[in-house]
C-alpha cells in the first residue's frame, strides 16, 4: 500500500556546495540519498514529493561540513498481511516462484498453488494447469495475496498465496 508521510533526516553538505544554489544541491542530495531506499519502519521511498522545512545549518568540527535537520513529504510503499498485489514473475522452480511488485520480492511457495497445477521442469520451468490453459513462468503477471511480511531494518521479505478466488495469472507472455 503506498502512504504519502513526512519524514525528517539530518543532510551533510560539503562546503563546495555552498552559494546561492545550496537549497537546490541539499534537496538534489536528499533525492540521490533517500529516494529507492528502504526502511523497516515506513517502507521504501518512491519519491519526495516536497520540502517542507530546512533548518539552520550546524558546522561540524574539523571537516567543514555543514549538518541541515531536513523535514520532506514523501511516498512510501508498505506491503501489508492479506493485500492482493499485482506482481510479475522473476524466477520458477520446483519449490515455488519469486514474483516482483515493485521494490518487493514475494515468495510463493507450491504449497499456496492451486494444486491442479504441476511443475514442468525444462528449459523454460513453469507451473501448467493439467489441461494446459494456465502456465506461470518468468514474466508472466500474477495477481496474489501476502499472508506473510519480514521486515529488516533495510529489507521487506514477502511470502504470497494465488491459492485463493480471483487470484492466478492474469497475463502470460507465451500466449501473447
Amino acid at each position: 500500500m503506498f502512504f504519502h508521510i513526512v519524514l525528517e533526516r539530518n543532510m551533510q553538505l560539503h562546503p563546495r556546495f555552498f552559494g546561492r544554489n545550496l537549497r537546490d544541491n541539499l534537496v538534489a542530495k536528499l533525492m540521490k540519498d533517500v529516494e529507492g531506499t528502504c526502511s523497516g519502519r515506513h517502507g521504501f521511498v518512491v519519491a519526495i514529493t516536497g520540502i517542507e522545512n530546512i533548518g539552520k545549518g550546524l558546522i561540524r568540527e574539523g571537516t567543514g561540513f555543514v549538518t541541515f535537520p531536513v523535514k520532506y513529504q514523501c511516498v512510501v510503499f508498505r506491503p501489508f498481511k492479506g493485500e492482493i498485489l499485482e506482481a510479475v514473475v522473476t524466477m520458477v522452480n520446483k519449490m515455488g516462484f519469486f514474483a516482483e511488485a515493485g521494490p518487493v520480492q514475494i515468495f510463493v511457495s507450491n504449497h499456496l498453488i492451486p494444486d491442479d497445477m504441476e511443475f514442468q521442469s525444462g528449459d523454460m520451468p513453469n507451473y501448467t494447469t493439467s489441461d494446459g490453459s494456465v502456465k506461470i513462468q518468468k514474466d508472466s503477471e500474477v495477481r496474489l495475496k501476502i499472508i506473510g511480511t519480514r521486515v529488516d531494518a533495510t529489507e521487506i521479505f514477502c511470502i504470497g498465496t494465488i491459492k485463493d478466488d480471483f487470484l492466478g495469472v492474469i497475463n502470460d507472455p507465451a500466449a501473447g
